[in-house]
């Protein structure tokens, strides 16, 4: 190591922040700039299935409370790509990306929402793994990342809740309400566990983002949380998880559970899943017809800068 080098890793080391204007090695900066902006774009597509919803919840305070969870999503979509901007990048290169397919985002947003019961399968599962991911991202070792997943983590606890009690609502319905929560947690469980994405094996960046401490923890021992965390929940709620597989482990102290199919998961994240060419053209048609938008903002702002060097 060379004595910029040395010093980066001591910061590191002793738990301080890196910050924007702090030397970083390049690949630190890459590593960042591609983990940031896939959090963001996940976000922004993540909006996507659930927006679908809003009009037809089954009460205005359902409508509420999902419009303010998908504006929550685009808000947290705009912080992360603020933090990714702090590296170096812009704003006009990550959308290029995601519409063009070189970026990617979370798997789990290329699957179908068929009815309102998956709404909440999304709440508790799919925003529960988020949050299983995101709290560690608060300690995470570049600052303004850190600081923008304080705001986040809290936002998302509101959405995990708000999910479980669209379930546990049905699962005190009817029998149909129940039969219907039920296919929807069967549909949600497995693609949520490939959300931490691949295992540790198979994972070309985790071992140098946890020496970077960007990353605290590896993805096999966040899904193992996931799911200790998910069982007792799922009794609650007097429903099953679809893997006859899982069981309490002893020995262990942690549940066992059944093989990811990964096949699967690489499919979806080569751009095949059930909806990965629906949501890219459905960012791309919003990013063009907000263009109008972005043009005013940037003519008043412009505006603004000439008056203000006028009066000066």
């Amino acid at each position: 190591m060379d004595l910029l080098e040395k010093h980066f890793m001591s910061k590191i080391d002793a738990e301080e922040k890196i910050e924007a204007k702090d030397w970083m090695p390049e690949e630190y900066r890459k590593t960042l700039i591609r983990q940031i902006s896939q959090h963001a774009h996940s976000e922004i597509v993540g909006m996507l299935p659930e927006g679908n919803w809003i009009t037809r919840a089954p009460s205005l305070k359902r409508k509420a409370i999902l419009l303010a969870k998908v504006q929550d999503e685009g808000g947290h979509g705009l912080y992360l790509y603020c933090a990714a901007e702090t590296l170096g990048t812009s704003r006009e290169q990550m959308l290029d990306d995601l519409h063009s397919g070189k970026a990617k985002y979370s798997s789990i947003f290329n699957y179908p929402t068929l009815n309102w019961a998956d709404i909440g399968s999304i709440g508790w599962l799919v925003d529960g793994a988020a949050i299983m991911n995101q709290v560690m991202l608060c300690r995470t070792s570049y600052g303004p990342y850190a600081r923008a997943m304080v705001r986040i983590c809290k936002e998302e606890s509101f959405h995990q809740r708000q999910g479980y009690d669209i379930l546990l609502t049905l699962s005190r319905g009817s029998d149909i309400q129940k039969k219907m929560a039920q296919e929807a947690i069967n549909r949600w469980w497995w693609p949520s566990l490939m959300m931490f994405g691949p295992s540790d094996a198979e994972s070309v960046h985790s071992q140098q983002s946890m020496i970077w401490k960007i990353k605290r923890s590896s993805n096999d021992e966040l899904r193992q949380k996931f799911v200790d965390m998910t069982i007792p929940q799922v009794q609650l709620l007097g429903m099953t998880l679809p893997d006859p597989e899982l069981k309490w482990n002893e020995d262990r102290k942690h549940y066992d559970y059944g093989e990811i199919n990964w096949t699967e998961f690489k499919n979806i994240i080569k751009g095949n899943g059930p909806c990965n060419k629906q949501r890219i053209e459905a960012r791309i048609k919003a990013h063009e017809e907000g263009a109008w938008v972005r043009e005013a903002a940037t003519a008043y702002a412009l505006k603004k800068v000439q008056q203000e060097k006028s009066v000066a």
